[in-house]
């Protein structure tokens, strides 16, 4: 049950970016993550009201704002590494992140065999495989930010990193009162980061409408987030973190096979040769 609630948080995450990348061609990127921060905000909020769940009194709140701050920073730098540089740089770099909680999980003394070793190294390559790295990946000086995109990406991958585990952590305590925090923090964030771009001259006030058209992908952008949060969480409370974050960390092969049944876009070999390894990492853990 643990591998398949985690593979499902996977593939939530990954369509969720699916529809947040077509949103992202008509708005800013930031201003559809900050509606689609609303729509979570305001379907985690109802839960907790509709449950009448008492509040944990341990720091279930504490990671949840950590999560949110860290899980914030490494999507605003990865939508800024992304447009900065090369995507089939930045995006690889940027889904090595897993590595933060594998590191965190192992150290804490998550359960190793070489089956499962091996299923690690496989599905964590195979994503980020299936990322689309390009052969020259260096960035070359003469090119626009010079190494910006790079850090960036670094950036990307220890916040997005970060946030698995904290998340982690929280659903230990409480899924629904951790991930409700999440997203409250994510949302006044996310705020305060449009205030400072419509005051700094880098959003103008039109920008941060959106279409009524897009209403219905904002829902699914934001209810399909949360819901993979919620899915991983659930997953973190029966496995070891190191295999848990592994799995929900192969998003990419869900983004990247919407794009190639709904878009008809073309893969890569090096793509498709990250599909094949993943689902041999996959098999390797769920043996």
């Amino acid at each position: 049950m643990t591998v398949l609630l985690a593979l499902l948080a996977a593939a939530a995450w990954g369509s969720a970016d699916f529809v947040g990348g077509l949103l992202s061609r008509r708005r800013p990127a930031v201003v559809v993550l900050a509606w689609a921060s609303v729509v979570a905000t305001v379907v985690a909020s109802t839960a907790v009201l509709a449950t009448g769940l008492p509040l944990p009194d341990e720091r279930w709140a504490l990671w949840g704002g950590l999560a949110a701050v860290c899980g914030t920073t490494g999507l605003g730098a990865l939508y800024a590494g992304l447009a900065a540089g090369r995507m089939g740089v930045v995006a690889p770099i940027a889904a090595t992140g897993v590595l933060v909680p594998v590191t965190v999980g192992l150290v804490g003394g998550d359960p190793m065999t070489p089956v499962i070793g091996a299923g690690i190294l496989c599905a964590v390559t195979g994503g980020v495989l299936a990322s689309g790295p390009e052969a020259k990946g260096e960035t070359r000086p003469d090119e626009p930010g010079g190494s910006l995109p790079v850090v960036l990406a670094v950036v990307a991958a220890l916040g997005l990193g970060s946030s698995l585990v904290f998340v982690e952590r929280g659903a230990h305590v409480s899924v629904l009162h951790t991930l409700w925090v999440l997203k409250l923090v994510g949302l006044l964030l996310l705020l305060l980061v449009l205030t400072l771009s419509v005051r700094l001259g880098r959003l103008s006030t039109p920008s941060l409408t959106v279409e009524r058209g897009m209403l219905p992908g904002l829902v699914v952008l934001g209810t399909g987030d949360l819901c993979a949060n919620a899915l991983y969480g659930l997953a973190a409370q029966g496995g070891p973190l190191s295999v848990v974050s592994v799995l929900g960390s192969l998003y990419p092969v869900a983004t990247i096979a919407l794009a190639w049944v709904v878009l008809h876009e073309r893969l890569r070999p090096v793509q498709w040769a990250g599909v094949a390894l993943a689902l041999v990492g996959i098999a390797l853990i769920a043996s």
